[in-house]
């Protein structure tokens, strides 16, 4: 348009708005409150509803035996995904965690059962075999800018390889009753040491999320990638970090499993990235990134946990109990807000995500 030519449109003055718009505007604070309250609240609300079904369709869900059994069922699923909710505030994903898991634990295994090496040097060796993974994992997506996605589906695919070729395809047993002592241990009023080892874990990785520098580069990382470093966070260094922490959580989960049944299967973890990812999910936390807590993961594992011990103690087939996960899951992504779940398993080439061109530049920290 020339600068003198008439104009035929106007634009609204400012401060002006048509109803429509107005009305559209006034809805969204809305929309966006009750999604964050339902992000927020919705795993602890979702739990208690259960519980409170449960109880009514059996006497026995609401007894300590019971809910003590409940915490050791879901003490694997748990640990491991407390690994991947740092991976998923960081704005990446981790498919290979069950993998690693079964890697760790044939590891460790072979260390103690084949080789002359002490209990402690061998459990020392299943932690370090599922670091080592988790940092193999972050080289490929940092330095060889693969998206997590392909990277850890590579890494599933060889650390189960790895775990065949060790093993045989057979399973190791023959561990001394110390060991074992991690999922038959007792502590006080009867908790089992694996629930409490459980705990411990989340509370070390809440305090690591809310309290250090690493935590909050982890969540500013998640939010916008480019503008943490911009401010100076080390995004190399912090993305190789969550995916050691992954990998260590889950030979973490691989040695409880393998105190739990007294054997290494080469087998073990088959599938579990499905359900440690629905955990961090119903907890919370945005696959896009930049959002997720600890003990949020908890309440999602909780409530998978919850949800599968029940439909045993009512005697449904444990086929449909794989099938009630996913309507549990599928509102838990539907609370994210729209242009977040665009994101999703995101991290293209180096990291860079869609998120980080619509100004998401802060980053929110919950526990």
């Amino acid at each position: 348009m020339l600068p003198d030519e008439p104009r035929t449109l106007e634009a609204p003055a400012a401060g002006s708005q048509t109803p429509a718009a107005g009305s559209a505007e006034s809805g969204r604070p809305v929309a966006g409150r009750i999604r964050n309250l339902l992000s927020q609240s919705g795993p602890l609300l979702g739990l208690l509803v259960l519980g409170f079904v449960l109880t009514l369709m059996s006497d026995r869900f609401l007894t300590f035996t019971n809910l003590t059994n409940v915490g050791q069922q879901i003490a694997v699923i748990a640990i491991v995904a407390l690994g991947s909710t740092f991976v998923i505030i960081s704005g990446g994903i981790d498919l290979s965690v069950g993998s690693v898991l079964a890697l760790s634990s044939a590891v460790f295994a072979i260390a103690f059962a084949q080789t002359p090496l002490p209990l402690p040097l061998a459990i020392l060796g299943g932690l370090l075999a599922g670091v080592v993974a988790g940092i193999v994992n972050g080289l490929l997506i940092t330095f060889g800018r693969l998206p997590p996605f392909i990277a850890t589906l590579a890494m599933l695919s060889v650390a189960r390889g790895l775990v065949l070729v060790v093993t045989d395809g057979r399973p190791i047993s023959g561990f001394p009753p110390e060991f074992r002592v991690i999922t038959e241990g007792k502590l006080l009023f009867d908790v089992p040491l694996s629930l409490g080892l459980m705990l411990a874990l989340f509370v070390l990785g809440a305090i690591a999320l809310r309290n250090t520098v690493f935590g909050r580069a982890t969540y500013a990382v998640g939010g916008n990638e480019e503008v943490a470093r911009l401010s100076g966070v080390r995004v190399v260094r912090t993305k190789l970090g969550v995916y050691a922490l992954s990998g260590l959580f889950a030979a973490v989960g691989g040695l409880v499993l393998t105190s739990r049944l007294n054997s290494a299967q080469p087998v073990a973890g088959q599938g579990l990235e499905l359900d440690v990812i629905a955990a961090v999910v119903i907890g919370g936390a945005s696959l896009s990134g930049g959002e997720g807590g600890a003990f949020r993961t908890l309440l999602g594992a909780l409530v998978i946990g919850v949800l599968r011990n029940g439909l045993n103690l009512v005697h449904v087939s444990s086929f449909w109990q794989q099938v009630a996960v996913g309507p549990a899951t599928a509102p838990a992504v539907m609370t994210d807000p729209p242009p977040r779940r665009q994101g999703v398993c995101g991290a293209g080439r180096g990291g860079s995500r869609a998120g980080a061109g619509r100004g998401r530049t802060g980053w929110r920290g919950r526990v």
